[in-house]
């Protein structure tokens, strides 16, 4: 963020941003953002291939630097930005950030007992919860699942009929059509892909 500021509600959480912050995003993720009436003045900045990344928020002293150098070359942008983001924790200011807050860290939680324990109705969980993130409770906690599921296929050998029983799901096709969903290939190409670079790498490829 370069000047003034606005508001990202997402896959990973409530972020208002202001000058200096940037905002790193994960790969298929989605977010609403709300600017105000005199808007926001944002330097986008595409990852190279080989680059990963965290995402959530971190502060940089001086955005100009990074965006003179995107006026060069953003892949040297890109260098410059990591080495200068300091990473900013946030903390969540009410009730939808702490729910989106343990739906990552949970997908499988009952929005019925979170409500109940929080003490607030069903009807005003999914309504406030939307108004927030622009999605129900329940298509944020789906998307989250997701995630989860392919990180799992991704970085590890398990079975996929053992990562869909860990992370919740009905069964393996369950798990297969959500992930589809969120990135439009199933399961099993990403854990095929996943194999095949882990392969390459190790003949230096």
């Amino acid at each position: 963020m370069l000047s003034s500021g606005y508001e990202e509600a997402g896959d990973h959480g409530r972020f208002r941003v202001k000058a200096g912050d940037v905002i790193f995003h994960g790969q298929f993720e989605a977010h609403l953002d709300r600017f105000s009436e005199t808007g926001a003045a944002v330097l986008n900045l595409p990852l190279p291939v080989g680059y990963s990344c965290t995402p959530g928020v971190a502060q940089l002293a001086d955005p100009d630097t990074v965006a003179r150098a995107a006026e060069r070359s953003w892949r040297d942008a890109v260098e410059l930005l990591f080495s200068l983001a300091i990473s900013r924790k946030l903390q969540p200011v009410d009730w939808p950030d702490e729910l989106a807050v343990a739906l990552m860290r949970n997908p499988s939680l009952k929005l019925s007992q979170w409500g109940e324990a929080n003490g607030i109705a069903p009807w005003a969980v999914s309504r406030s919860f939307g108004l927030v993130f622009g999605v129900s409770p329940e298509t944020f906690r789906a998307r989250a699942r997701a995630r989860q599921a392919l990180k799992r296929i991704r970085d590890t050998h398990a079975p996929l009929a053992s990562i869909a029983v860990e992370l919740g799901f009905a069964d393996q096709s369950h798990m297969t059509r959500s992930v589809k969903q969120l990135t439009g290939i199933a399961p099993q190409a990403w854990r095929s892909a996943a194999n095949g670079f882990k392969t390459g790498r190790k003949h230096g490829v």
